[in-house]
């Protein structure tokens, strides 16, 4: 079974991805233009809520109770940002 490992930081960008750091020291690119036709995440497409993206409980998570799963963020993220 594989560890999961934490988020510790984020900071988003302009061509909505995500800068994220994992517990391990790890920097990986997360991609989230796939997951705006989906439920919650609809919200966060053109508005200013993509960009209060936080860290709270090893995950990012947005206001309005958004957030996203850190095996999604890990699986899914590409290695980055040496």
């Amino acid at each position: 079974m594989e560890t999961l490992l934490d988020v510790i930081s984020v900071k988003t960008r302009e061509d909505y991805t995500l800068e994220l750091t994992f517990e391990n020291g790890e920097k990986r690119i997360f991609d989230m233009k796939p997951f705006f036709d989906k439920k919650p995440f609809v919200k966060l497409l053109n508005s200013p809520l993509f960009f209060k993206a936080s860290v709270q409980y090893g995950t990012v998570v947005w206001p309005g109770n958004i957030d996203i799963a850190p095996e999604t963020l890990w699986v899914l993220s590409v290695p980055g940002l040496t």
